[in-house]
């Protein structure tokens, strides 16, 4: 798990990040996504009109072919007239790049100088079949410039679709798990150190009430004892007993007869 993730100290400010980052990266990988499946679509359509300029290539020769045939037939040998004729290129190919679903095409195109040298070819014999013989061949020649660029857009579509899918199977398979999983840590970690606040907290609190029984329970004692102390402390409110008793003869003693009483009063 560790190996799968990215190496973070947990907190909250790191697991917005990698939301964020997360975020883009799904982002990224649909847009990539639909990438490659305009390249796709792009190089199949390409594929099919390779085919297609392929299988009109070989009509389009023959018919040159042919054609220089019959232009040999009528004029003679006149290949070694024209190249001697010739001072510089009637005919060139300029390069152009161009777009396609944000990958630079290579394109070419066909430049026409217009110092063909071949105006005055045929005037005795066979002038005609020339010209259909350099018909021919321009024809060839625009349909080779185009399959040049078709097979040219191909191969750099196919190359970008490679590199779009390689991107693509990375940020499925290794980016966004890998961000994901780093979440996951991140969150438990701080689902973790949550639990262990509370846990604390609570083990802080108990403790408190703990002190504070034991508080209460000491002073609850120190007060019996303080009352205590305090009835031993206070004074008797009864009468007060002589602390040696007195006989039976002292008790009559002090017992007055009602009859001495009587006799004092006559």
């Amino acid at each position: 798990m560790a190996q799968n993730r990215f190496p973070v100290f947990p907190s909250r400010m790191s697991l917005q990040q990698f939301k964020i980052r997360t975020k883009g990266a799904r982002k990224g990988h649909s847009l990539l996504k639909r990438k490659s499946d305009a390249l796709k679509a792009k190089v199949h359509a390409c594929l099919k009109e390779i085919y297609d300029v392929k299988n009109q290539m070989n009509e389009i020769m023959s018919t040159a072919n042919f054609s220089h045939t019959q232009a040999t037939h009528a004029a003679g040998d006149f290949n070694q007239k024209i190249i001697t004729k010739v001072e510089s290129a009637g005919i060139k190919v300029a390069c152009r790049r161009e777009n396609v679903v944000g990958v630079p095409i290579l394109q070419f195109d066909k430049v026409d100088t217009g110092s063909s040298q071949d105006s005055v070819m045929g005037i005795a014999k066979g002038g005609v079949q020339i010209r259909q013989c350099k018909t021919a061949y321009s024809n060839a020649l625009d349909l080779l410039i185009k399959l040049a660029s078709l097979q040219t857009s191909f191969q750099e579509l196919d190359e970008a679709m490679r590199v779009t899918n390689r991107r693509v199977n990375a940020l499925d398979n290794v980016v966004i798990p890998k961000l994901e999983n780093t979440m996951h840590y991140i969150a438990s970690e701080l689902d973790e150190r949550e639990r262990e606040d509370l846990f604390r907290l609570k083990k802080v609190v108990a403790k408190k009430k703990k002190d504070a029984a034991i508080a209460e329970a000491y002073r609850k004692g120190q007060e019996k004892k303080d009352r205590a102390r305090n009835v031993e402390n206070a004074p008797f409110p009864g009468t007060i007993i002589d602390s040696e008793p007195k006989s039976m003869m002292d008790d009559m003693n002090d017992y007055e007869d009602p009859e001495d009483n009587i006799a004092d009063a006559f």
